[in-house]
């Protein structure tokens, strides 16, 4: 039983203990949180190998409670500048910052790779790019050179709505039909009148004008169009 119990509360007490901790990307994370997700993967892994589990999961629960304690710290005090890092300019209108570069070794080559993912495909039109604590180019363009906005043109917009998901691979999701002052009849009645089933629904939205629109396992083509070819078909 040993073989499956030191694995099992290992895996579970480690689940909550980063949940405690709060949620964050990887790539979302600062040089302090790769040292406590280090740290905490260390110290909780012993018992795999010899220690006992209790001791390592108490060691775990101290990590993570200085952790969520220097992160209080850290929102409240001066502390934060000595924990996160300041982000280094690497670009500064239209120049490249070699002395940046070089602190965060960053080569020419990369630098201009990563700015073509971004969308930028020329420095000199940059008026600052940064490199974060956690390891991402942030870029403010030129004035000319940055994206239209309706306000540039005077035109106004309509405030954006994301779609609500009320069915989701078959299931009903009561939460947000509450939120939406819904109940599951009129849900019902709605994919009915649609002719479909709740069971074979991939994904099922409330759109900004109460209309519900439903996407099934069983597409209709209503025509031989180009929207239906599938490779490999008989033409």
């Amino acid at each position: 039983m040993e073989l499956f119990y030191r694995p099992l509360m290992i895996f579970l007490f480690g689940y909550l203990f980063l949940r405690f901790t709060g949620k964050k990307a990887v790539s979302q994370m600062h040089s302090f949180d790769m040292l406590f997700i280090l740290i905490i993967g260390n110290v909780i892994s012993q018992p795999l190998q010899k220690d006992s589990v209790w001791k390592a999961l108490f060691y775990t629960f101290m990590i993570v409670l200085l952790y969520k304690i220097f992160m209080w710290i850290s929102l409240h005090n001066k502390l934060r500048w000595i924990l996160y890092e300041s982000p280094t300019v690497i670009i500064r209108n239209g120049d490249i910052d070699r002395k940046g570069l070089r602190k965060v070794r960053l080569p020419v080559d990369e630098l201009l790779a990563q700015l073509r993912v971004l969308g930028y495909t020329d420095t000199r039109n940059i008026s600052l790019a940064a490199m974060e604590d956690n390891g991402q180019i942030s870029v403010i363009p030129k004035a000319n050179y940055r994206p239209v906005q309706p306000g540039d043109l005077k035109v106004k917009v309509k405030k954006e709505f994301i779609p609500i998901p009320v069915i989701m691979d078959g299931q009903i999701i009561d939460h947000n039909l509450k939120y939406l002052k819904l109940d599951r009849d009129w849900l019902l009645k709605r994919v009915k009148q649609k002719g479909a089933e709740i069971r074979d629904i991939i994904l099922a939205t409330i759109t900004d004008s109460g209309t519900l629109h439903i996407d099934t396992n069983n597409p209709h083509n209503e025509d031989k169009g180009p929207y239906s070819y599938k490779p490999g078909e008989d033409n």
